[in-house]
């Protein structure tokens, strides 16, 4: 892996009291500074609690609003930090996501933070050593009669600077650092939250194979600390294929939580099978039921593109280590052969 490098991406969150990010997340590298920079936004009168340090805005139907955050640059150089507005999503791993934008959005998603919500001016801006730069953001509401909640964040990252280091059997590591102040906009008055479960289907999930269920949340408004218990069964006997639990999943408003049920060493076998699923948290319990199927060419693709499968067989690695063993034996057999042969050689010659 001489050469590799693999990218940190190491954010360091001011939301305050978003749901799922209550803390920063803060390297060893940015507590000495090498971050280089920090960010302060504006909190302006429309801010819904005042204590909390990220946009927590009442916004109303065809408002717009200028929004604003100043940069400090730490070092004695010039620096470069790029700004963008993303719209919140909830990852794979069961979290919201403020720092880039989706693949793809739920259909019941009627406004994204990043169309409502753009930067002033160059995207990337220059911010003059030991000094500070203020960006901007204008925000414009269109005419509405939307009620709910629509988040996302103002994403920071310094776009000159590399920190790299050494990990043993890592490689070279370069790390990026960067900021998100959340944006959380409330309009009228907040649903009920609501849950519904979408496609279930065998898939892969960052190469791993298993199967993939999409729990989406089609209200605007984020339903917090769900806790999942989710069975899989078979339905020609009723064996239970898999078991799986998971606490602590966010969800953002009008988003979908692509959850991957992976099966490890276990290959996907063609059939007929139940997903039964429980979701709840304090408020409300959600149960969900649904039949699905895995065919012979489905579970082919994904047992054999998974990482969990390599398909190289265990006898393979022994036979293959055997034949090494045999050339290189064979090897040092031929070297002595020479040697000897060629100091018989220079002894019939010496007589």
């Amino acid at each position: 892996m001489s050469g590799l490098k693999k990218l940190q991406l190491i954010v360091l969150i001011i939301v305050g009291g978003i749901i799922g990010l209550l803390a920063p997340v803060v390297s060893q590298a940015a507590v000495n500074n090498d971050i280089g920079f920090n960010v302060a936004p504006k909190i302006p009168k429309n801010q819904i609690d005042k204590k909390k340090t990220f946009f927590d805005l009442a916004m109303k139907s065809g408002q717009t609003e200028t929004l604003q955050t100043r940069i400090y640059n730490l070092t004695a150089q010039d620096i470069r930090v790029k700004s963008v507005v993303n719209t919140a999503w909830t990852g794979s791993s069961g979290a919201i996501n403020y720092v880039n934008a989706a693949k793809k959005y739920d259909p019941s998603l009627r406004y994204k933070m990043g169309d409502l919500s753009k930067v002033q001016g160059p995207e990337v801006v220059t911010v003059p050593a030991k000094g500070s730069k203020l960006v901007t953001v204008k925000v414009k509401i269109p005419q509405t009669d939307f009620n709910g909640n629509i988040l996302g964040g103002w994403y920071f990252e310094r776009v000159d600077h590399k920190v790299t280091g050494n990990v043993k059997g890592a490689g070279n590591i370069t790390n990026k650092y960067a900021y998100v102040v959340g944006m959380s906009y409330t309009m009228g008055q907040l649903p009920n939250p609501d849950l519904k479960l979408g496609k279930v289907a065998a898939g892969l999930s960052n190469y791993h194979h298993g199967v993939i269920a999409n729990l989406r949340n089609p209200t605007a408004i984020i339903v917090p600390n769900l806790k999942m218990n989710t069975t899989i069964s078979n339905r020609d006997g009723g064996k239970t294929v898999l078991h799986m639990k998971k606490d602590n999943v966010q969800m953002a408003p009008n988003t979908v939580f692509s959850y991957p049920m992976l099966y490890g060493k276990t290959k996907l076998v063609a059939g007929h099978y139940r997903l039964h699923m429980v979701v709840k948290n304090t408020d409300r319990t959600w149960v969900f039921d649904r039949n699905f199927t895995v065919t012979k060419a489905q579970a082919n693709k994904y047992n054999a593109d998974s990482v969990d499968n390599s398909g190289i067989s265990i006898w393979l690695l022994i036979g293959l280590g055997a034949l090494g063993m045999l050339i290189l034996i064979l090897l040092i057999l031929l070297i002595i052969y020479l040697i000897r042969r060629r100091r018989r050689d220079a002894a019939e010659a010496e007589d």
